[in-house]
């Protein structure tokens, strides 16, 4: 296993996000035989969900910046035998290496919209490479509840600057992720709707899933200590540390939930 925590995220999370980027995917009503882009694609898992959408003639093309995470994708897309219908190419969000209209659609799971970048422009770029009458949308992880019974100090972790990713503290509200249908509406795009799935874990948990949320913690809440009272760093090590005897994985009523919210609009 890659020891690119990025990779080994990835891997690990799979369990929690596959199926609900299944259903969002589905109902995105991507055309049987088209062609699109998979925007900031990652290691190219959400990539094989869409191939498997678009049916045995459609293609599907993934664009991220780390060659390092592209070839773990490419890995896996031949793994899966999709290789034929599945290609994965570096370049930067910011400046698509692609023509004008080349894509019937374009997507971005976890990608636009996260970080500092100005995502209007990034919206801007995916729609000037997709063809008039495509879609375009951004997907987006928007809200987590990971520590049942705690709710004041998840509040206090989720005001901590990683705790508030993917939104960002200081960003201009308008570009802000929570506001994208503003921006596609900018854009001119037409058919504008934004919808919200959750996904849910419970225990007993299998080794599979417990992994998974381990490492969304670790993703979730990175260095949170310098921002914390010294009695809610007591508290989140004693919570949220696998070694602790009171790890909160551990209780058996153990329930979360977290949700992915889609932004979509058509090109005229």
């Amino acid at each position: 296993m890659s020891r690119n925590p990025v990779i080994q995220g990835s891997y690990d999370m799979n369990v929690l996000r596959e199926p609900v980027l299944r259903a969002l995917i589905h109902d995105l009503n991507l055309s049987e035989g088209s062609h699109g882009l998979d925007n900031a694609c990652g290691i190219g898992l959400q990539a094989i969900m869409l191939a498997e959408e678009v049916g045995s003639n459609g293609y599907v093309t993934g664009l991220d910046i780390s060659m390092e995470i592209l070839d773990t994708g490419r890995k896996i897309i031949d793994d899966a035998g999709l290789s034929d219908r599945v290609y994965l190419r570096q370049g930067d969000i910011a400046a698509l290496p692609f023509e004008n209209k080349t894509f019937d659609w374009a997507l971005s799971i976890d990608g636009v919209g996260y970080g500092p970048g100005n995502t209007l422009h990034y919206l801007g770029e995916m729609k000037r490479v997709v063809r008039s009458g495509g879609m375009i949308a951004v997907t987006a992880w928007s809200s987590e509840k990971l520590l049942p019974g705690y709710p004041e100090l998840e509040a206090r972790l989720g005001a901590t600057s990683p705790g508030i990713a993917p939104f960002i503290s200081g960003k201009d509200p308008a570009l802000h992720l929570s506001r994208t249908l503003g921006q596609l509406r900018k854009l001119g795009l037409t058919e504008t709707a934004a919808k919200t799935y959750a996904g849910s874990v419970f225990a007993p948990l299998d080794e599979t899933s417990r992994r998974a949320l381990v490492s969304l913690f670790e993703m979730r809440w990175p260095n949170v200590e310098s921002e914390l009272s010294q009695r809610d760093i007591d508290e989140f090590k004693r919570l949220c540390s696998p070694d602790s005897r009171d790890f909160i994985l551990n209780i058996p009523e153990y329930y979360a939930f977290f949700t992915y919210t889609a932004f979509r609009g058509t090109k005229p």
